[in-house]
């Protein structure tokens, strides 16, 4: 070794201590600078959580109705839009901002102050993402996190949903990272913690509780071993850690308890809202899952049904469907146009909750299994980062942003194998460009593929730079270039759909068309989701070299 070079377990002397700060720095500038750009209906409906928690008793909180637009997230997100609301200026009251309308009336001083309230929570994510770094143990570890962390702190995910299109999903990632974080550290008390206090913010990370639960039930609760000296009694005592049981419960259920105590007398119209099974299969836009395939080879089968009679006899006798809808052409145009609500089927066979609920319980008991087994935080990481597949690919009524819950865990672990590497590409490409279709106005267009691009360069080379390097690369060299060409495609996906944005304005026969781009996208990023979950499974299962855990 030179003397220039480092050790993994050396700190460089004089190296300048790894900080976001000038990241946070770019990233508040662009933000800044979208301010008075697009926003969707999620807009209004932050601004009517506002109003309602300013303006009403706790006890009506939840039963509120003048707006489409109810308050539909857990107690302490309620809460927290209460808080935002005590700082709302006079002169953006007098905007409309806490009005309790059917449609909100709203203009500048409403959209600057929501704006700013999105970009001061995210404090919370820069706050975990220093820790990260800071708790890292040595300097190629710290390293790799500053990596790994940057590109979540650019993320062109939270760029599009939280600062175009409107969210707070930052501040609840943050929180995230920061149970993620104490699970590294082995503080497993806090972890569970930060688990509980970000479920009582936004239900959606139940999907991944199970591999919360079993991780700290496996790594503190438990001390599964066998001591010939005592008796069988004795070992089934020695079995369960029961003060951390205990004391591990108490933390949990103290969360829960100061958080939904106070609404107490509408738990009922709570959880209604929170768990709103009268929605369809699939979103408006549907999320490249199994279901946006699904329901494509559906329409698929659909035209050839009614293009090649001689398919007919086939396709009755295989999926036995009602021949009768498929002559209501207006019940098939209004279907393939993905409008929400319960999606119709003409030839596959209809989806139930139950089954969604079946086959995304299933895939998440076997990540779970190795977890069990060999409850390390790798494994941990990535038995959450599979829960978080399972939930989007087979989920009932996913929307695009949930790939979020994929994307965020497996950074934090891309760079402990180069293998890694090319199904993390895969995913991130997928995930990021499938939210593309979210923000369709032409004066964003180049932010979100300019930015998205410029992003997926600057990290794909820093990445490879930083990722440890396995003892035989030649086994992710095809893979690799397989990724290259689906991503070379994918641009020119983004091309062909952006032209025909663009002509069918001064085209009519294109307006025919208005879901097919919806469509290309939800089908093109499928297939890519998809592919990197059976390769990030096999992975996990097979390869266990990844997940054994460095000596530090």
């Amino acid at each position: 070794m030179s003397k220039h070079e480092t050790a993994d377990n050396e700190t460089p002397q004089g190296v300048k201590k790894y900080t976001l700060l000038n990241i946070w720095v770019v990233s508040l500038t662009l933000k800044l600078l979208l301010m008075v750009g697009y926003h969707s209906t999620d807009f209004d409906v932050h601004r009517n959580w506002l109003a309602i928690t300013h303006n009403l008793p706790l006890s009506k909180w939840y039963t509120e109705n003048t707006s489409q637009w109810t308050l539909d997230y857990p107690p302490f997100f309620a809460i927290f839009e209460w808080f935002l609301s005590q700082f709302v200026p006079s002169f953006v009251k007098a905007d409309g901002c806490l009005d309790i309308v059917e449609i909100g009336q709203y203009g500048l001083p409403t959209i600057y102050f929501q704006r700013l309230t999105v970009i001061l929570s995210e404090f919370v994510l820069f706050m975990a993402f220093q820790w990260i770094i800071d708790t890292s143990p040595t300097y190629a570890v710290k390293r790799r996190m500053y990596v790994a962390t940057a590109s979540l702190a650019l993320s062109p995910g939270l760029l599009l949903i939280d600062h175009i299109h409107f969210q707070y999903n930052g501040m609840m990632y943050g929180i995230l990272l920061f149970c993620l974080n104490s699970a590294r550290l082995k503080r497993y008390l806090l972890c569970g913690f930060w688990f509980a206090v970000l479920l009582c913010f936004k239900h959606i990370y139940l999907y991944l509780a199970p591999a919360v639960f079993v991780f700290l039930l496996r790594a503190y609760c438990l001390n599964p071993h066998w001591d010939k000296r005592k008796s069988y009694f004795g070992n089934m005592v020695a079995l369960v850690q029961w003060q951390n049981l205990f004391k591990l419960g108490f933390v949990v259920t103290s969360v829960f308890t100061i958080a939904f105590a106070p609404f107490y007398c509408t738990l009922p119209e709570m959880v209604s809202r929170l768990f709103p099974f009268s929605r369809g299969l699939t979103h408006a836009y549907w999320a490249p899952n199994m279901w946006a395939l699904y329901s494509f080879f559906d329409r698929v089968f659909i035209q050839i049904y009614k293009r090649i009679p001689v398919s007919r006899f086939f396709l009755q006798k295989i999926f036995q469907f009602d021949t009768t809808l498929l002559s209501n052409e207006k019940l098939l145009q209004t279907s393939t146009r993905g409008i929400v609500g319960d999606i119709e089927y003409f030839i596959l066979p209809t989806i139930t909750p139950k089954l969604t609920f079946l086959l995304t319980l299933f895939y998440q008991i076997m990540a779970l299994i190795p977890l069990f087994f060999q409850p390390t935080y790798k494994r941990f990481v990535g038995a959450i980062t599979l829960c978080g597949y399972a939930s989007f690919l087979f989920g009932w009524h996913v929307h695009e942003k949930a790939i979020l819950l994929v994307i965020f865990p497996m950074t934090l672990i891309v760079s402990e194998d180069r293998t890694m590497l090319p199904v993390y590409n895969l995913l991130v490409i997928c995930g990021y460009g499938s939210l593309f279709p979210l923000i369709f106005t032409p004066n964003e267009w180049l932010v979100k593929v300019v930015f998205t691009l410029l992003w997926y360069i600057i990290f794909y080379f820093n990445f490879r730079k930083i990722a440890k390097v396995p003892k035989s690369t030649a086994r992710g060299v095809l893979v690799d270039r397989m990724v290259n060409g689906y991503i070379l495609i994918f641009i020119a996906v983004v091309i062909v759909t952006t032209i025909i944005d663009v002509l069918k304005n001064r085209y009519a026969v294109l307006k025919n068309f208005e879901f097919a781009n919806l469509m290309i996208y939800s089908v093109y990023c499928g297939v890519g989701v998809v592919s990197s979950w059976n390769a990030f499974s096999w992975l996990y299962f097979v390869d266990d070299t990844i997940w054994i855990e460095d000596k530090e």
